[in-house]
């Protein structure tokens, strides 16, 4: 069995310190680590020429005991370890090994917890608006200096942004369209008001839900498309080497996808338009009796170009926040992969959080 003897200032370990043997030798070391010593031993020496085998767990064991020791106060030196052993312990003794089994710090009160919580949201938001900063100053260097914007990855994130979302965006806002003027076909029954469809489809998919809609379906689609592709990037180190050539990454990976979003996403909203319509259209044909000529002429007079316009002015912001947070989330990766997946659950939250909170503030400032 594993043991260790006591021979004054002088430490023997003897036996097989494997993780089959040491359990007795663990409980007779007690928490303390170590062996009770003369409190006059400042120096002390640790043999390990008896050792017949030492496994990770008795090296462990065995570190703790000379940490321990180090930590009252004492000198110690390991003498007569084999070569195999030595280097067993050296790598224990690393402090990659020592941060992964170190002891768990105790669990912050609820209290502590939210004020960590509060200080890190705190600090990441200064880190947005200073990100924020950031691109203004190379929007405004490229407008300075056109011959620096990069017109091929606009057009290319136009096209993935924008036209390879029209299916998907056609067919939620269509059947959303047929949704609210199913559930208001129930109502508008009741009082003989079947024509007021047009104005209840109209107005709930112009002014809010077509742009709110589609920014949703963006964010879920290019805003963790951006966050990925950056964070990719970063772990790879493609971000940095663009550095080391002279080429600032916001120019090359942020500003072409901010523009293209904010011109995909406003398009993207009118034939949003034009299919939540048509749903509501359909459905109140086949609930109602309304047929299209009478719903389009209804929903002329129910509907102002303000209307529309205020549907399309969203959608420029809603496009900003996206491109903007995807980018800043893809630039916080860093080490491994899991933080690039992290990072792009972060960016959808966050994208489609905020835009829910501007359309907030919009609706309150058009009211």
């Amino acid at each position: 069995d594993a043991d260790v003897e006591v021979h004054g200032d002088a430490l023997r370990c003897v036996g097989s310190w494997t993780v089959a043997r040491i359990s007795r030798l663990e409980h007779t070391l007690g928490e303390s680590g170590a062996p009770d010593l003369a409190a006059s031993a400042n120096e002390i020496v640790i043999d390990g020429a008896s050792l017949c085998a030492l496994d990770t767990a008795g090296a462990w064991l065995l570190r703790r005991m000379v940490t321990t020791l180090e930590h009252a106060g004492r000198r110690v030196s390991l003498v007569g370890l084999r070569a195999e052993h030595a280097a067993l312990l050296e790598m224990v003794a690393a402090p990659a090994i020592q941060a992964a089994i170190a002891i768990p710090a105790p669990t912050a009160s609820p209290l502590a917890r939210l004020g960590q919580l509060a200080a890190t949201n705190g600090r990441q938001g200064a880190e947005l608006l200073s990100f924020i900063g950031e691109v203004a100053i190379a929007a405004l260097r490229s407008i300075a200096r056109p011959a620096r914007i990069r017109w091929r990855p606009i057009l290319y994130n136009v096209r993935t942004a924008g036209f390879d979302a029209l299916p998907i965006t056609g067919l939620l806002v269509f059947l959303m369209g047929i949704v609210i003027a199913y559930q208001g076909a129930s109502q508008l029954r009741r009082y003989g008001a079947n024509i007021f469809v047009a104005d209840l489809v109209g107005l709930a998919m112009l002014r809010e839900l077509s742009p709110l809609l589609t920014a949703i379906i963006v964010a879920g689609r290019s805003g963790s498309a951006y966050a990925a592709q950056i964070g990719t990037m970063k772990v790879t180190e493609e971000v940095d080497a663009l550095r080391t050539v002279g080429i600032p990454p916001l120019e090359q990976l942020v500003l072409p996808k901010l523009i293209a979003l904010t011109i995909a996403l406003p398009l993207l909203t009118v034939y949003a338009d034009v299919l939540g319509v048509a749903g509501g259209m359909v459905m109140a044909r086949s609930e109602l009796d309304v047929g299209f000529p009478d719903f389009l002429d209804r929903l002329q007079h129910a509907l102002r170009l303000s209307d529309f316009l205020v549907g399309i002015g969203k959608a420029p912001v809603f496009a900003a926040i996206i491109a903007l947070v995807g980018c800043f989330q893809g630039f916080q990766v860093a080490g491994d992969a899991e933080s690039v997946g992290r990072r792009t659950t972060v960016s959808v939250v966050q994208s489609i959080f905020l835009v829910i909170v501007s359309d907030a503030l919009f609706s309150v400032v058009f009211n």
